[in-house]
């Protein structure tokens, strides 16, 4: 039995098709039955009349059940009302599984007992949509870098070290009683591969152990991390704009119908092209001290403090456009940061925060360069010489300036798909209090 997807109707009207999916939704006026089906690529309406179809065909669409695995057979036509979408002249109908009881009906429940079926809850439009954007974030991150002569280099998930101190960090035990963490990111063996290859990126699970119940965080998420040798931080400030603007480009050229399920503003998307504003550090904290003067915020803003989410929230949400607040103190950045030789309390860094109080979704910067500045920086933040050595080898062999960044994917499918919170974007999420289904 041949089988025809739903993504390809438009090229089978008037013949005979078979459907394999499932039953997203019914309904029934006695003579005829509407028979909502899906397969993974669409939905789409089954009519069937009771006087054309044969008895146990009728009899199958009147029992069958919400999730019911089905095989459709009929003849797609173009609806006579609505261009563009089509409806199934349903002639058979096959059974292969009937569902009984299933839990997420179309009344309303709560966030926790959707996340308790998340793997049901995925067969909804709205997952569905969400999901879809994803993939289509992630091939165009694919994309941009294979197309701009990067190289895509795979760095390891079990590391020796942090990149950023051990608090934050998820210990296994390896071999012979030896401690291994799940990586926080593969940004130290980037600079490895950046000094063999130039222009380098990789893609692949993160793991961050911090206590957080925000909209924002996941334990485990996926990030993608280019960086570039001889590149400066202004390099990739330019490069982060190019990306984002390349990838809400490609989101609104190919999903317009998730978007549209999603009941996203797409003209808030639209405006989503280079040049991006630049703040500094000191002139975001300006910013910050005004608004709590105003009584918009209600904590006031210590100088020297990281941006928390209030802060990204209120700064991002004056702009339509993402801003890059750089030059951060030194203090609250990682070891590795090159400091600003104008100013050496400062470091060669950027956060890109999404427009509409979405926050950051991109960070990164120039990398210390001199080995001298990196061994003072592992010193001041207490972390062990001897884990970094061969780190260490990178500034005593053709050492030069580079830099790069990282881009959760969840976040940004949270803030292109315009959702609330970033447990939706990814198939199963993995959150403080949630390490199941």
């Amino acid at each position: 039995m041949t089988q025809t997807y739903i993504s390809d109707i438009a090229k089978h009207l008037g013949e005979s098709i078979t459907i394999k999916g499932w039953l997203y939704n019914k309904r029934s006026s006695g003579k005829l039955a509407f028979l909502e089906v899906r397969d993974g690529t669409g939905l789409i309406q089954g009519v069937a009349s009771k006087k054309d179809v044969s008895g146990q065909t009728w009899e199958d669409c009147e029992k069958v059940t919400q999730e019911s695995s089905i095989i459709v057979t009929g003849v797609p036509r173009e609806h006579p009302k609505k261009p563009g979408v089509y409806e199934l002249d349903v002639t058979s109908l096959e059974v292969v599984q009937l569902a009984h009881d299933y839990p997420i009906t179309p009344k309303e429940h709560g966030v926790e007992f959707l996340m308790d079926h998340r793997h049901l809850w995925l067969r909804s439009r709205r997952q569905h949509a969400i999901l879809r954007v994803r993939h289509t974030i992630i091939k165009a991150v694919r994309d941009f870098f294979d197309n701009n002569g990067f190289t895509l280099c795979d760095t390891p998930i079990f590391t020796p070290a942090a990149c950023e101190g051990t608090t934050t960090l998820f210990e296994v035990d390896y071999f012979d009683d030896e401690k291994a963490y799940l990586t926080q990111s593969g940004q130290l063996y980037n600079e490895a591969t950046a000094a063999a290859f130039g222009k380098v990126y990789c893609f692949g699970p993160t793991f961050r152990a911090e206590k957080s119940k925000t909209r924002r965080h996941l334990t485990e998420f996926w990030m993608v991390e280019p960086e570039v040798a001889y590149a400066k931080l202004d390099d990739v400030m330019t490069l982060a704009e190019n990306f984002i603007s390349y990838i809400v480009g490609r989101v609104l050229e190919t999903r317009k119908d998730e978007l549209a399920i999603l009941e996203r503003d797409v003209s808030k998307l639209e405006s989503i092209v280079p040049p991006f504003p630049r703040l500094q550090y000191d002139d975001a904290v300006k910013m910050l001290h005004q608004a709590h003067a105003e009584g918009i915020l209600e904590n006031k803003f210590e100088y020297g403090g990281d941006l928390g989410a209030p802060d990204e929230t209120y700064i991002s949400s004056q702009y339509d456009k993402p801003v890059m607040v750089h030059r951060y103190p030194a203090a609250v950045k990682a070891f590795y940061m090159e400091t600003d030789p104008a100013n050496p309390d400062l470091a060669l860094c950027v956060d890109v925060l999404a427009p509409e109080g979405y926050g950051e979704i991109i960070g990164g910067g120039e990398r210390a360069s001199s080995l001298d500045l990196l061994l003072q920086r592992i010193q001041a933040h207490n972390l062990p010489p001897e884990a970094f050595d061969w780190y260490l080898d990178l500034r005593k062999y053709g050492s030069v300036p580079h830099a790069g960044f990282g881009m959760g994917i969840e976040r940004a499918v949270t803030w292109i798909c315009g959702i609330e919170h970033v447990r939706e974007t990814i198939p199963f999420a993995r959150m403080l209090y949630r390490l199941k289904p």
